[in-house]
C-alpha cells in the first residue's frame, strides 16, 4: 500500500517550525536608562475551552506586563497588545525568544508610549491550537478575543476600547493574528503579523512518517507526547481544522486514509486558510487603523506573506509590508523592541475616551 500523508514543507509548517529550534534569536542591545516593567503571571479561565474533548486546560497561563508608570500613576489608563505565540511553544518560551521585558522596557526608552502587554498561552496536547474553533481543542478564538479580553479588561487599568486594542503574532501566532484579526474587528483596531505560518490551502504528497500508524497506536491525545514533531503538528492540525465528536480517542479526522488523500478533509482544512478565506472579510479589515507583517528572507514563508500583503492591496487595505534580514527566528527580539512595539505606539489609542476608527 502506497502511503501519504501532508508535507508541510509545501505548507511552511515544518520547515518554520524547525528553523525555530536550530536558530539563535539575536538579543537587543539593554536600553540606557530604561525603567522596569511589572511582571504579573495569572491565570485565566476559558469559558470558551470548556468541554474540549481532548482535554485541554481550560484554566491557562497568562503573562502580563504592566508599564513602568502603572505603580505610580494610580489613575491612568492603558492600552494593551495581545502577543501571540507560535506552535510548540507557549507563553513562557515565547518571552523567552522575545527577550521580555527587556525589549518592552527597551521600546519604551525608545521612545515608545507606554502600554501594557500580554501573552497568553495556548498550547494544547498536540502542541499548538492554532487559534482555531474546534469542539475537540476547544474555541481558542474567542478564548483570545473574549476570554482574556475581558478578564484584563476586568482586573487592569485598561482602556476598554477597540481602538485600543493591539493584536500580534509570530508563526502559528502570526496565522492566529491574521484569523482572528479578520473575523473580531469589533474587539482589535491594530494588527501586526509576524512571518505567518499557514496561509495556503494544504496540498497532498509522499511523506517519509507513517501518519495513520501512529494515530492507530494512540490511546489517548496524550500519547502523541511521544511522537515525532512533524506527526504532532499534523495532530494539531486534525484537532483544530477537522474535529470529529463521533471518533474517540482523538476526536478528529485525518487527510489521509488507507493511504489516500480524503478530499472532504483537505476541503475543511483549506476552508481554514486565509489566503483562501480573506475575501470575506475584507469589510473587517478595512476597520483596522493599519496592518504590517514582516517576514524574514531566508523564511520560507515569505511567499505566502507577499501573498498576503498584495491581497490586501488589491482591496486598498491600509498596510505595509517588511522582508528584513533574517530567518524564521532571528530577529523576532529586535522586532518586537523596535518594530512591532513602535508600531502600536503610533496607532494605538492613549486617551481615556477613544472614537472607533
Amino acid at each position: 500500500m502506497k502511503r501519504l500523508a501532508l508535507m508541510f514543507l509545501q505548507w511552511g509548517l515544518v520547515g518554520a517550525f524547525c528553523m525555530q529550534a536550530q536558530v539563535q534569536t539575536l538579543v537587543p542591545a539593554v536600553v540606557p536608562g530604561a525603567k522596569p516593567a511589572k511582571v504579573e503571571l495569572i491565570t485565566v479561565h476559558g469559558v470558551s475551552l470548556e468541554g474540549n474533548l481532548e482535554g485541554d486546560a481550560v484554566d491557562r497561563p497568562v503573562i502580563v506586563y504592566l508599564p513602568p508608570s502603572y505603580a505610580t500613576d494610580k489613575t491612568r489608563r492603558y492600552p494593551v497588545v495581545y502577543a501571540l505565540h507560535g506552535y510548540s511553544i507557549g507563553a513562557e518560551q515565547w518571552s523567552k525568544e522575545i527577550h521580555v521585558p527587556q525589549t518592552i522596557e527597551g521600546a519604551f526608552a525608545k521612545g515608545a508610549q507606554e502600554m501594557i502587554v500580554v501573552l497568553p498561552d495556548s498550547k494544547t496536547v498536540h502542541n499548538g491550537s492554532m487559534y482555531s474553533s474546534s469542539i475537540t481543542t476547544g474555541d481558542f478564538e474567542q478564548f483570545i478575543a473574549k476570554d482574556v479580553v475581558a478578564y484584563i479588561d476586568a482586573h487592569y487599568r485598561t482602556i476598554p476600547n477597540r481602538a485600543s486594542r493591539g493584536l500580534v503574532g509570530h508563526s502559528m501566532g502570526g496565522y492566529g493574528a491574521t484569523r482572528i484579526g479578520m473575523k473580531h474587528p469589533d474587539v482589535f483596531g491594530s494588527l501586526y503579523i509576524m512571518s505567518p505560518c499557514c496561509l495556503s490551502a494544504r496540498k497532498i504528497g509522499p511523506a517519509a512518517s507513517d501518519l495513520e500508524k501512529a494515530v492507530q497506536s494512540m490511546k489517548t491525545p496524550a500519547d502523541s507526547a511521544s511522537l515525532p514533531f512533524s506527526i504532532r503538528a499534523q495532530l494539531a492540525s486534525a484537532a483544530a481544522w477537522s474535529p470529529n465528536p463521533k471518533n474517540p480517542p482523538l476526536y478528529l479526522d485525518l487527510p489521509v486514509k488507507d493511504g489516500e488523500p480524503q478530499p472532504d478533509i483537505l476541503a475543511k482544512w483549506a476552508a481554514n486558510a486565509p489566503l483562501a478565506f480573506a475575501d470575506q472579510y475584507i469589510g473587517n479589515l478595512r476597520r483596522y487603523k493599519d496592518i504590517s507583517i514582516d517576514v524574514g528572507d531566508k523564511d520560507g514563508l515569505k511567499v505566502d506573506a507577499a501573498k498576503l500583503h498584495e491581497l490586501f492591496d488589491q482591496y486598498g487595505l491600509q498596510n505595509s509590508f517588511e522582508i528584513y534580514e533574517g530567518t524564521h527566528t532571528s530577529a523576532v527580539a529586535d522586532r518586537f523592541q523596535n518594530h512591532v512595539l513602535p508600531f502600536f505606539s503610533r496607532n494605538l489609542c492613549f486617551k481615556a475616551v477613544c472614537s472607533d476608527h
